[in-house]
């Protein structure tokens, strides 16, 4: 099935979303092909290597009604992950990793749109800017779905621009790995 989209499994960036990922059998297999993209373009550079690594798993998003298929789920990846970098769960990247797993993995209804606590599904489009930083900026599940009925030749909004549909709900400053693993650290730790 992942040959029919071939070319996007090997592209890096490239964002794949499954709507019911139960325990990553989809997910997996993408992040497979897209770490083995890294490995053809990147090995020659650890720094690369990893943050390119990152970026893969930052363009893998799923949501799964289960919570235990859920956690599965983001065990599953992470061990691709880890077992690509040979990282430990205490490495910053790892850390880092998980945190962007609990950002992109959400425990919800993709038929109704929300998470477990009813509110609107939001995701993270996460963006390599280079040099150890990345970008992130949340969007609306039921923006970015319904977006493609205002492009219908017919619709009242055909009229509108990508510009404003595809405009963030919020737009964070850049990160670098450390920055991710405090925020895995932080929500671990929880409110005080």
């Amino acid at each position: 099935m992942l040959d029919l989209v071939k070319d996007e499994t090997e592209r890096i960036d490239s964002r794949f979303l499954e709507p019911a990922c139960g325990d990553g059998n989809f997910l997996v297999p993408v992040l497979q092909r897209k770490l083995a993209a890294v490995e053809l373009k990147f090995s020659k550079s650890d720094f690369e290597k990893q943050h390119y690594a990152l970026l893969a798993v930052m363009c893998t998003y799923g949501i799964e009604l289960l919570e235990d298929n859920l956690a599965d789920c983001r065990a599953n990846i992470m061990e691709v992950l880890a077992d690509y970098l040979k990282l430990q769960e205490t490495d910053e990247l790892y850390r880092a990793g998980s945190y962007v797993l609990s950002q992109n993995l959400i425990h919800g209804d993709a038929l109704k749109m929300r998470t477990r606590n009813y509110q609107p599904i939001t995701f993270a489009e996460w963006g390599y800017l280079g040099k150890g930083k990345f970008q992130r900026r949340d969007f609306r599940l039921d923006t970015l779905t319904l977006s493609s009925t205002f492009s219908a030749e017919d619709s009242l909004f055909a009229q509108l621009g990508k510009h404003d549909i595809f405009t963030p709900t919020k737009i964070y400053p850049a990160m670098t790995v450390a920055d991710l693993a405090s925020e895995f650290d932080d929500a671990l730790e929880g409110p005080l």
